[in-house]
């Protein structure tokens, strides 16, 4: 019966895992992919080792804070290791199902803290330094990528060519080509690192499993979905840039990498899909307002007037499609163009913020970042309370 269930909670890990692979792996190379820098097998290469390099680096802070920190180590049993592992699951299912990328390092810390709460045994400080940071990161995130908006994203966009029509000669070609991929290595190396515990976590804290046997297992569960399921989110990521232009989602995956690496160095289990999406809005917003300067929409807020744009709020997913006279890459030009000074650009690319999200779907997005924890949480302590 116990090698039963270890087996399950083997081939419960190994779930995670794959899906990790399969998901993480168009978020990280698809810019690469799509731009007919790296193949998909590359990709998919690249993806297992840098995972495999960030889960058995970083990683290992995270894996044992969700395997002994939130609650002694002591408490997973094979039993309760497998619950875990099941709610993680559970999160994948309902990330599917609904087509929103729910955070499964959220979920397993929620599954974990009602263990520890039907046991007694949750280290609140623990679990309020983690959850602060839940709060924190995305904060963070946006405006990080606001200022990049705002002030560099022109500059970066004038300077950097990502698409050619043929063999990449020009310098600026090859630096494009290099970021491209050092940076989709980036955020598989930040991906592994935070993901790596969600599989196996448990499994390491109660023992039945050793640290680094279990990011092996895992790595190789991310780089088996890599090289499989993967394959379509690599078309559907690396085809579908008009909306989100290759450079603003390098920036994207730097800004939110960079968050959630420091995260995991520091043992905190964070969500790399809730910063990401805040580094987007972010983005998006800082590159609206540069058609207003600061101390006109000061003025303009004293006087209770508006400022800039077209009369909308001027936040808006086109304000990350940058025109062909400021993007040599999309006028096919090889020369840098000049940019447009904050309060000289042309605020009829800037539309409303409506244009930016669809509400109805961020609401379902943000309802369920929120319930996916707190139903796991819930539900892994009537679970642990009352039926094992």
């Amino acid at each position: 019966m116990v090698e039963l269930l270890f087996l399950v909670g083997l081939a419960v890990a190994v779930f995670v895992g794959f899906n990790i692979g399969g998901s993480s792996t168009g978020v990280a190379f698809g810019p690469a992919v799509g731009s007919d820098t790296i193949s998909k097998t590359t990709a998919a290469g690249l993806m297992t080792a840098f995972a495999l390099l960030g889960g058995a680096t970083v990683g290992t802070e995270v894996i044992e804070t969700m395997g002994g920190r939130i609650v002694p180590s002591d408490q997973f049993t094979l039993l309760a290791s497998v619950t875990v592992l099941f709610f993680v699951g559970l999160a994948l299912l309902v990330s599917n199902l609904f087509g929103v990328p729910a955070s499964t390092s959220m979920t397993a810390v929620g599954a974990i803290a009602g263990l520890g709460v039907a046991s007694g045994t949750l280290d609140w400080e623990v679990m309020g330094r983690i959850v602060s940071w839940w709060l924190v990161a995305p904060i963070v995130a946006f405006w990080l990528s606001a200022v990049v908006g705002r002030y560099l994203y022109p500059h970066l966009a004038a300077r950097i060519v990502f698409e050619t029509d043929g063999p990449g000669t020009s310098r600026r070609e090859r630096v494009g080509q290099f970021l491209v991929v050092a940076i989709g290595c980036y955020m598989a190396f930040s991906a592994g690192a935070s993901n790596v515990a969600n599989a196996v976590a448990p499994l390491v804290g109660s023992g039945e499993l050793a640290l680094y046997p279990g990011v092996a297992l895992a790595g190789t569960a991310i780089g088996l979905g890599a090289f499989t399921i993967a394959r379509r989110t690599l078309d559907t990521v690396g085809n579908d840039l008009t909306e989100l232009p290759i450079l603003a989602a390098l920036i994207v995956e730097t800004v939110s990498a960079t968050i959630i690496s420091l995260l995991s160095l520091a043992g905190i289990p964070a969500s790399l899909a809730v910063s990401a999406t805040m580094c987007v809005v972010g983005l998006g917003w800082g590159r609206a307002t540069r058609t207003t300067r600061l101390a006109d929409a000061a003025g303009a807020a004293v006087a209770g007037t508006a400022a800039g744009g077209s009369g909308g709020t001027g936040i808006s997913v086109s304000a990350l499609n940058v025109d062909a006279e400021e993007n040599p890459a999309s006028s096919g030009s090889g020369e840098k163009q000049s940019v447009a000074k904050i309060g000289e650009e042309d605020p009829e690319s800037v539309t409303t913020a409506a244009d930016l999200f669809d509400p109805s779907a961020t609401g379902r997005v943000v309802m369920l970042w929120i319930l996916t924890p707190t139903i796991s949480a819930v539900a892994s302590y009537l679970v642990f309370q009352y039926v094992l």
